[in-house]
């Protein structure tokens, strides 16, 4: 499951001066890495602060994010998950969840490819070898790559024929997010003639993986998420995740990767949610105006009682979702660390449900606040100029990714009876 390439974002891009000023992507340059979780989550809060200054503006150029994965590694944030022996933090998941969240407050589609890159750099422990995790983790924690993945799964597979010592990766897919602002990506696709599905990690900048440049979605517009087309990319037999003398060595583990991913989600979700508040606030406390028939002589936004009730409803919200989440992610980040071989099927399946409970409550939620921020905010604050919608698209764009009431649905058989979700690629 190794792969070997060169950097693909040494180039800095055009996006714009605050985040491609030299001083800016290297002010960590001569400082020494942050030892503990809570020094890093003040790392990322360093680095949301750099991208919240001209994230609609970021959005609305739509560039690929090459500068804003550069700033995402000169800060450290790509290897907190690796090993320290390789230059990595080994920071558990909850905390890495918790940076994407952060980065999330202000700008949610860098926190998008940095979450999935988080997840697709565990993908060798979620199903590799041995070997396979020590190498993977080796390449990317050395070398501060940053990963991409092609494994949308309501494309149809990739088709995968051997030749010899040789795996070699055939299709298109509609979605590719990280696209080429990536190191290294992820494939996935079936054995031609078995229903045997086979991942793989490969450099991304090779002439068989081609990127079309059609992503102009209404939100997360710098997620690098459009098609690709995947013609004679080859790999050893070796590198097949998991496979040992080509055959699959399964486990329960293996299928944490959609509750793992789901989490990140949650934390996305939290993080513009919990920005577009904030985004609001300021504008509120600013610019806001009372309205002048209200017959109680108010001369600001912040004296109208529907405008105070407002934001403590909405902020009660987020609170309530934040304790959940949190503990939700405290429970997978104990489920992800633990032995691998430890996990069994009730215990994922209970973690899946937990996941899913979070996810229908910050998607509701998250969109309720994107919305009611202009009833808050007043007339004004729609003007293009302001910007508050791209915490609405962002959110709703992401959220559609499987339908909630689904979530609900898995709930709801938990609950009453007692019943798990069976591993899918939404469950």
């Amino acid at each position: 499951m190794s792969a070997t390439t060169e950097p693909a974002t040494t180039e800095p891009g055009i996006t714009s001066p605050s985040i491609t000023q030299a001083h800016l992507l290297d002010r960590w340059e001569h400082q020494p890495n942050p030892e503990t979780a809570e020094q890093w989550l003040v790392r990322a809060e360093e680095v949301a602060d750099i991208l919240a200054v001209d994230a609609v503006e970021r959005d609305r150029a739509n560039v690929p994010p090459h500068a804003e994965v550069r700033l995402l590694k000169s800060a450290g944030l790509v290897t907190v998950l690796g090993p320290k022996a390789f230059g990595g933090a080994e920071l558990p998941w909850h905390i890495a969840n918790r940076i994407v969240r952060i980065i999330a407050r202000a700008d949610g589609s860098i926190a998008q490819l940095l979450g999935y890159h988080y997840l697709w750099a565990w993908a060798a422990r979620l199903v590799g070898t041995d070997a396979q995790i020590a190498a993977v983790e080796e390449l990317y924690t050395a070398n501060n790559f940053f990963f991409g993945g092609a494994v949308n799964p309501r494309d149809s597979d990739l088709v995968v024929t051997e030749k010899g010592e040789e795996l070699v990766f055939n299709g298109a897919k509609s979605f590719a997010t990280g696209g080429r602002v990536a190191d290294l990506t992820v494939l996935e696709g079936i054995l031609e003639g078995t229903d045997t599905h086979i991942f793989a990690i490969v450099p991304t900048d090779q002439p068989g993986i081609v990127f079309a440049d059609d992503w102009d979605n209404l939100g997360q517009r710098l997620t690098e998420s459009g098609s690709v087309r995947i013609s004679d990319v080859r790999v050893d037999w070796s590198a097949a995740a998991g496979f040992v003398d080509r055959v699959y060595q399964p486990l329960v583990y293996n299928t944490l990767n959609v509750p793992a991913l789901q989490a990140v989600f949650n934390n996305l979700y939290l993080g513009i949610a919990e920005g577009a508040l904030r985004a609001a606030a300021a504008y509120t406390r600013e610019y806001t105006r009372a309205w002048p028939y209200g017959g109680e002589g108010k001369h600001h936004g912040t004296d109208e009682f529907y405008v105070l009730e407002g934001y403590g409803e909405l902020a009660s919200k987020l609170w309530a979702d934040a304790a959940l989440i949190d503990r939700i992610d405290l429970e997978i980040s104990e489920v992800l660390h633990a032995p691998r071989e430890q996990l069994t099927e009730r215990r994922r399946g209970e973690v899946a449900v937990q996941v899913a409970a979070g996810k229908l409550r910050i998607i509701e939620d998250g969109l309720d606040v994107a919305t009611k921020i202009f009833e808050l905010t007043g007339a004004r604050a729609s003007a293009n100029s302001v910007g508050l919608d791209i915490y609405w698209r962002n959110l709703r764009t992401h959220s559609l990714h499987d339908p909630v009431p689904y979530k609900k649905h898995e709930v709801g058989r938990y609950v009453l009876l007692g019943e798990i979700p069976q591993p899918t690629w939404y469950s």
